[in-house]
């Protein structure tokens, strides 16, 4: 038995880990659109109901359901669909490289949302409460 076979006892708090600081991450860029903060976006606010406030309203909102572990499934559905839309219209055209048009990112976000429609929420999360 190797020493990292014991390991696959913390899985579910390693997802768990992942999905929290995956949220508080994406959630940051959907707070940066909608309200400014940490910082305002160099290209400014986005105007309400164009193409870049719903995402904003998917990272902050749909995050903050990530970050809380509800509806995971679903809503991780929802925003790998999101940045995967993000970067084939906006990154891809820029360059074929990722490190080149800024895409990396929005890839990384895709997956990690896609590896949770299949795995679930983890530790930590309102899904996966034992309800007594």
């Amino acid at each position: 038995m190797s020493a990292f076979n014991s390991l696959a006892r913390y899985s579910p708090y390693a997802l768990g880990a992942l999905r929290i600081v995956t949220a508080l991450i994406f959630i940051a860029h959907g707070t940066q659109k909608l309200f400014g903060f940490p910082a305002p976006p160099a290209s400014g606010l986005p105007a309400m109901f164009t193409l870049f406030w719903f995402g904003a309203i998917l990272e902050a909102f749909g995050g903050l359901a990530i970050l809380l572990g509800v509806f995971t499934r679903p809503v991780a559905f929802v925003l790998a669909g999101e940045m995967a839309y993000a970067y084939w219209m906006f990154h891809a055209p820029r360059s074929m490289y990722p490190l080149l048009n800024g895409g990396d990112a929005a890839i990384l976000y895709c997956f990690i949302f896609l590896y949770l429609v299949c795995a679930g929420a983890g530790a930590f999360s309102i899904d996966n409460r034992k309800s007594s």
